[in-house]
């Protein structure tokens, strides 16, 4: 655009050179000389301005030229105060945050096997995952995991939440199926130790049930019973015994949310599962399980995440995409995140923005603003030259008749 702007101005100067020596020939020739004169005129004055912004015309010193270059300090200080007044504000980030639908936005993206599969930003990012996850340190990154959930447990009352959890297990019905995996378990149990039931029963009975054998007939009924027991418990959904069992969860679920003893006494055993060795070891084998599926389902994938992690983000989408109190959701911790971050670095951000432009010395600034708005600037030398032309057409005309 630079040399087509340049070239019209050249095209002007040799119009009007060559159409002065014709103007006695025809008055059509003053009326072309003219358009020409004025063209120059403007194309000339408007590459003055142009090549004013970004440095001095003809290297010339002119006072007021090389105007970005000699402002590159006020110019970042503007810039930065500009983008702090009218983006980083809370009031502002809170509005455009509130008019998108970022959760709905990301659900239909992950929800689309296409766009995820011809994603090149997924493509890097699983292939950045792999790196990252290959690189670390598993044991040590196990750990700080480890550690980081740990603080975050020991900072939760799990006691009355576990009781929150178990009232609403008993409310659903789903504490039933706990109630017969018990039973059936209680059955496993019984049956494995039919031997200790019956040196138990031997051991305490007298020497006259043990001389007569009865001690025998009577483990065999006790076992007997507590099979029969079970077996009734286990078929009959009214069995008094299942509600003395609900009547027992009930209690201790309300005991987890009232009772400070009980609830001291769980905050015990938390602290003690936390600080157990046993419970680190699994816990660095459930990591190290968890990392090299990560890494494998990854690379199975091509690095888009396909397998396991792929259909999770597809469900995670859908999700996102179909429910809308989800998307409220998330969109509000999304506005207040964005609020936040806008309110505590808003200043940072700006200042990062003032320093890195300060930073950047005269000839970048110059080319990088003349590569972003120079285009434009051409098309305002293209149009000076005709506009110019068309009002010394105008001015000519105006002399002819009125002159």
């Amino acid at each position: 655009m630079r040399r087509t702007a340049t070239g019209m101005l050249v095209l002007m100067a040799a119009i009007f050179v060559a159409s002065g020596r014709y103007l006695e020939l025809h008055p059509a020739w003053g009326y072309v000389h003219a358009f020409a004169e004025a063209a120059m005129v403007g194309g000339l004055a408007d590459w003055f301005a142009v090549t004013a912004l970004f440095r001095h015309p003809l290297g010339l010193p002119i006072p007021h030229t090389a105007i970005i270059p000699e402002n590159k300090d006020r110019i970042a200080d503007t810039m930065a105060g500009f983008l702090r007044e009218n983006f980083l504000t809370p009031q502002v980030v809170a509005r455009r945050m509130g008019a998108m639908n970022l959760a709905g936005a990301v659900g239909k993206y992950l929800a689309d096997p296409k766009a995820v599969r011809d994603s090149r930003v997924r493509m890097g990012a699983g292939e950045l995952a792999v790196e990252v996850l290959e690189s670390l340190d598993p044991e040590r990154l196990g750990t700080q995991v480890r550690a980081g959930l740990a603080a975050q447990i020991e900072k939760l009352d799990i006691a009355p939440l576990l009781g929150s959890m178990l009232d609403a297990m008993i409310e659903d019905g789903r504490h039933r199926i706990v109630i017969d995996k018990i039973i059936r378990w209680a059955g496993l149990v019984l049956e494995d130790n039919e031997q200790l039931v019956r040196e138990m029963v031997h051991n305490r009975a007298n020497a006259v049930l043990r001389f007569t054998g009865l001690d025998e007939r009577l483990a065999n009924s006790v076992i007997d019973g507590l099979y029969k027991l079970l077996a009734e418990v286990l078929v009959d959904p009214e069995h008094p015994l299942r509600d003395k069992i609900e009547e027992g969860l009930e209690e201790f679920a309300k005991g987890l949310r009232e009772d400070p003893e009980l609830q001291a006494r769980v905050e015990r055993i938390k602290v003690e599962l936390l600080n157990n060795p046993a419970i680190a070891s699994w816990w660095q084998s459930v990591w190290e399980r968890i990392r090299a599926r990560l890494i494998r389902s990854i690379r199975e994938s091509g690095g888009t995440g396909g397998g396991y992690l792929g259909e999770s983000l597809a469900e995670l989408g859908e999700a996102l995409r179909d429910d809308l109190r989800l998307q409220q959701q998330v969109n509000r911790f999304a506005r207040r995140t964005a609020v936040g971050v806008a309110q505590r670095y808003g200043d940072q951000i700006v200042q990062l923005v003032s320093e890195t432009v300060r930073r950047w010395d005269a000839t970048t600034l110059t080319d990088r603003v003349e590569s972003a708005v120079g285009r434009d600037l051409q098309f305002i030398r293209i149009n000076g030259t005709l506009v110019g032309g068309l009002v010394g057409l105008t001015l000519h005309f105006l002399m002819e008749v009125f002159g």
